[in-house]
């Protein structure tokens, strides 16, 4: 299934599109049941996007050439960046007793030297997804710490939570990009997440953003688009 002083570029770079990047590398993801669904937080944030140009976006959904393609399709120098979040989750915290681990300091050390692993104000956008619903505190508090570091100020963000209160667990996926508004879902499985969030819960989540937009879909997916 799943700001301090500037750099020119971040510090690791596993996939960069757009401006004669590098070529991906394959990516290591267990993809199946691959199906669309419309999405008014992507359509914001590629909205924003197109206002700009020359743009470092970090993506946490691990390595795609549909992603790849999109992004360059919009002629705008925009270079993106790939990290496999749930990947190192899995690498670190182990799928048996996964939430358990969060708590181990051993653990979460490993995490902590792989996970947005870049320098101080390296992106002006980031694409979530749904990988902060499956962290505890206070590993979450590390993460938003350290995203919020690396992050220019003012950088927009797109992210996604379940908002099914009452579902054991959920489905996880890779997403792609299909046009501005849709997305292609491949499954990575199921996993129960750390905890639900409500509109007054992702306010406080998001606190030192300034601009947030939740969307609420019909599939129970609350889209954040923030900044």
């Amino acid at each position: 299934m799943f700001g301090g002083s500037s750099s020119d570029e971040p510090k690791k770079t596993p996939a960069v599109a757009g401006g004669g990047g590098a070529t991906p590398a394959p990516a290591r993801v267990r993809e199946e049941k691959t199906f669309s669904r419309h999405s008014n937080g992507l359509d914001q944030f590629i909205h924003g996007l197109r206002d700009q140009e020359g743009l470092s976006i970090l993506d946490l959904s691990g390595v795609s050439q549909q992603n790849i393609s999109f992004i360059s399709s919009l002629n705008l120098g925009h270079r993106l960046y790939f990290d496999d979040f749930t990947q190192t989750l899995e690498h670190s915290f182990g799928t048996t007793n996964f939430y358990e681990n969060q708590t181990n300091p051993q653990h979460v050390d490993i995490f902590l030297a792989q996970a947005l692993n870049y320098e101080d104000n390296s992106f002006q956008a980031a694409l979530i997804w749904d990988s902060l619903e499956y962290l505890t505190q206070p590993l979450l508090t590390s993460v938003m710490d350290r995203l919020y570091r690396i992050l220019t100020p003012g950088a927009t963000l797109l992210a996604f939570f379940h908002a099914d209160e009452h579902a054991g667990d959920v489905p996880a996926y890779s997403y792609r990009i299909v046009d501005q508004a849709t997305l292609s879902l491949a499954s990575r499985g199921r996993r129960r997440p750390a905890q639900y969030y409500n509109s007054r819960g992702l306010e406080k989540l998001f606190a030192r953003w300034e601009t947030k937009k939740f969307f609420l879909t019909r599939d129970h997916l609350r889209e954040v688009k923030i900044g």
